[in-house]
C-alpha cells in the first residue's frame, strides 16, 4: 500500500508540473516575466536574458497537488487515520514552511521582474522574513510536543536541549539559503534536489515513515517534470519562488525524519555553494581585492574553468547520488 502511494505522489507530481509548463512558460513570456542576467556573471549568460523566471510555481503546484491527495487517503485507506500530531504537523507545517519560504522567493522575484530592481530584497529584509518562516515551524513543531531528541546515524540518539531549538532555528535559514545559491545555472538545482529527495524518500522506507515517503516522492516527482523545461537550454528559470521553496521542503524532509543531520552530507553540493560564496567574499576582504575562486557560487568557478552546465550538472549529481549512497547504507546499519 505504501509503494503504491508513494508511486501516486511521484507521477501526480511529475505529470502536474511537466503539463503546467505548457500553459506557464508561454504566460510568463506574454506577461514579460524575464530574468535580468547581471553583468557581474559569465558573459555567455547574456543570450539568458529575457528567459521566464518564477516558473518554480510549477512544482510547487504539483508538489502541494501530489501531498493533498496523497497522503490523506494513504492514512485513510491503510486504516492509519489515527495520525499522531507530532506527525501530522510535521507534514502539514513543513508544506507551509516550504510555502512561507517560496512566498518570500515571490516577492524578490516580483521586486526583481516587474519592479525592474535587479537585486529584489535587500539581505536584511529577506533574513528578517526566512527566520519568522523557521520561527513559526520550530515553533509548531515544539506545540505538538517535539523531542529535543535528534537521531544521527551509527552515533544513535542525542539530547541536544534547548540548543537543538538554537541550531535548528540557525540551520534552516542556512540551508535554505544554501540550495538558494545552488540556483544559478540551467537544471542545477532541479538535479539535484531531485536526487536528494530520492534518497530521502529510500531513508523513510528504511525508517518506515510513510507520510515523509510520500512527500519525499513528491519532491522528485515535481523536480523532475520542471526539468523538462529547465534542463539546458532551459526554456524557464524557477527563480528565487522555486529555489527558496525547495529549501525549505529539503529543511521538512529532514525534520521529518527526525534526521535533520542527514541534510549535510545528501546536501553536500547546497554545502559547498554557499562556503564558497562565504569564503569567496572573506578572502577578496582580508586580501585587499583578490579571489580565491575564480567566481562564485562555486558552479560559476567550474564554468570559468571550462565546464559546460550539462557537466557541472552530472558530476555535482554524481556526487550527491554518491555521498546519498554512504547516508543511506549509515542508517541502514544503525536501524
Amino acid at each position: 500500500m505504501n509503494s503504491v502511494w508513494t508511486m501516486a505522489a511521484a507521477v501526480i507530481s511529475f505529470g502536474v508540473t511537466g503539463l503546467l509548463g505548457k500553459w506557464m512558460v508561454p504566460f510568463l513570456h506574454k506577461i514579460n516575466f524575464g530574468q535580468t542576467i547581471r553583468e557581474v556573471g559569465p558573459r555567455w549568460h547574456q543570450k539568458k536574458n529575457g528567459t521566464p523566471t518564477m516558473g518554480g510555481f510549477m512544482f510547487i503546484i504539483g508538489i502541494f497537488v501530489a501531498a493533498a491527495i496523497c497522503l490523506p487517503l494513504f492514512y485513510v485507506l491503510s486504516e492509519r487515520s489515527s495520525l499522531d500530531m507530532l506527525m501530522r504537523t510535521k507534514l502539514v507545517s513543513g508544506l507551509l514552511m516550504a510555502l512561507g519560504f517560496g512566498a518570500i522567493g515571490f516577492f524578490d522575484d516580483y521586486i526583481k521582474v516587474v519592479k525592474k530592481r535587479n537585486l529584489g530584497l535587500n539581505v536584511k529584509q529577506k533574513l528578517i522574513l526566512q527566520f519568522l518562516v523557521a520561527g513559526a515551524y520550530l515553533y509548531s513543531l515544539y506545540l505538538a510536543g517535539a523531542s529535543t531528541l535528534t537521531m544521527i546515524p551509527l552515533v544513535g540518539s542525542i539530547n541536544f536541549g534547548a540548543w537543538y531549538w538554537i541550531l535548528s532555528f540557525l540551520g534552516i535559514v542556512g540551508i535554505v539559503n544554501a540550495v538558494n545559491f545552488t540556483d544559478g545555472i540551467d537544471g542545477l538545482n532541479a538535479s539535484v534536489t531531485f536526487f536528494v529527495s530520492i534518497f530521502f524518500l529510500l531513508i523513510s522506507g528504511v525508517l518506515g515513515v510513510s507520510g515523509i515517503g510520500i512527500l519525499s516522492a513528491a519532491a522528485a516527482g515535481g523536480c523532475l517534470g520542471f526539468l523538462i523545461w529547465n534542463f539546458n537550454p532551459a526554456k524557464v528559470f524557477m527563480g528565487d519562488t522555486g529555489s527558496l521553496f525547495l529549501g525549505g521542503m529539503v529543511c521538512a524532509l529532514g525534520f521529518g525524519l527526525n534526521m535533520p543531520i542527514i541534510i549535510l552530507p545528501l546536501g553536500i553540493i547546497y554545502i559547498c555553494e554557499i562556503l564558497s560564496v562565504v569564503l569567496q567574499v572573506t578572502y577578496f576582504k582580508a586580501t585587499h581585492g583578490k579571489r580565491l575562486f575564480k567566481m562564485s557560487p562555486i558552479h560559476h568557478h567550474f564554468e570559468m574553468c571550462g565546464w559546460s552546465e550539462v557537466k557541472i550538472c552530472a558530476v555535482f549529481s554524481l556526487v550527491t547520488i554518491v555521498l546519498g549512497a554512504v547516508v543511506v547504507w549509515c542508517v541502514m546499519v544503525g536501524v
